[in-house]
């Protein structure tokens, strides 16, 4: 970086790449992350999340989260739609992901045998 100029344009690409990444339909996607959801599969969880959006060009941001408190139901996900309700699933497999992108991110339908609201979560 040589210039305010070019400092400018470097922020300007930053800003435009930043808007990309939130025109997703309004919803995104947090795994947990932290040691015992990685200990559980959060890995591969969160690349399934990532491949089987990019296979059907969805822009829908998938991040990470440290410690979400429940390690017995790890791996988990939440799904944040537009109006910021958050959908908790557990227990989470790559092929449960496939359904949970078909369902909830495409057809707006929360798949609720994976939620920590399921008889499989029951303390």
């Amino acid at each position: 970086m040589k210039s305010l100029a070019e400092l400018d344009a470097i922020r300007k690409s930053a800003l435009e790449n930043m808007k990309v990444r939130k025109d997703n339909q309004g919803f995104k996607i947090v795994i947990g992350m932290a040691t015992c959801g990685i200990a559980a599969g959060a890995r591969p969880i969160m690349n399934a999340f990532v491949e089987e959006l990019n296979k059907r060009s969805i822009n829908v941001p998938v991040t990470m989260t440290g410690c979400v408190g429940v390690c017995r139901l790890e791996p988990m996900a939440d799904v944040i739609d537009e109006n910021g309700n958050k959908t908790t699933y557990i227990m989470l497999t790559p092929e449960k992901v496939e359904k949970i992108v078909q369902n909830h991110i495409v057809n707006g339908q929360i798949v609720s045998e994976y939620t920590i609201n399921s008889t499989q979560a029951v303390f």
